[in-house]
């Protein structure tokens, strides 16, 4: 079975930084690409950043690119995302998301992550 379970969130000012973390469990952690989605209140989901499962190489939205940087321990089940500078408009409840593969996959859709694997989630408020 299948779990994620996302910790890390909280309020930050403008400018501050935080570090997200996604321990994982149920399957093969080191063999799957991971993403980290967030969705912003009265939006939808939006995928912001994706790394290989052996961290050959990774991907991350215009948005956050730079600011943003998205990293995996595989020895700990373990996905990160460290958020520096952040704003207002990264005021978000954040989801780690697997893959179904190794690596990510861009479609017209956009990264082939797997919509039915979902952890609860972590509220980031950026606030001063």
């Amino acid at each position: 079975q299948v779990q994620l379970m996302e910790s890390g969130g909280g309020l930050a000012q403008p400018g501050g930084s935080l570090r997200l973390s996604c321990v994982a469990s149920g399957f093969a952690f080191d063999a799957y690409a991971m993403s980290w989605l967030r969705q912003a209140p009265g939006k939808g989901l939006e995928w912001i950043s994706g790394i290989y499962a052996d961290s050959s190489d990774a991907y991350s939205h215009d948005s956050v690119r730079g600011r943003f940087a998205i990293s995996r321990d595989n020895t700990q089940n373990t996905l990160y995302l460290q958020m520096d500078n952040l704003k207002p408009g990264d005021t978000a409840t954040y989801y780690c998301a697997k893959h179904p593969s190794a690596r990510i996959i861009f479609t017209s859709t956009g990264p082939n992550w797997e919509s039915r694997y979902r952890g609860q989630g972590t509220q980031v408020t950026v606030s001063s």
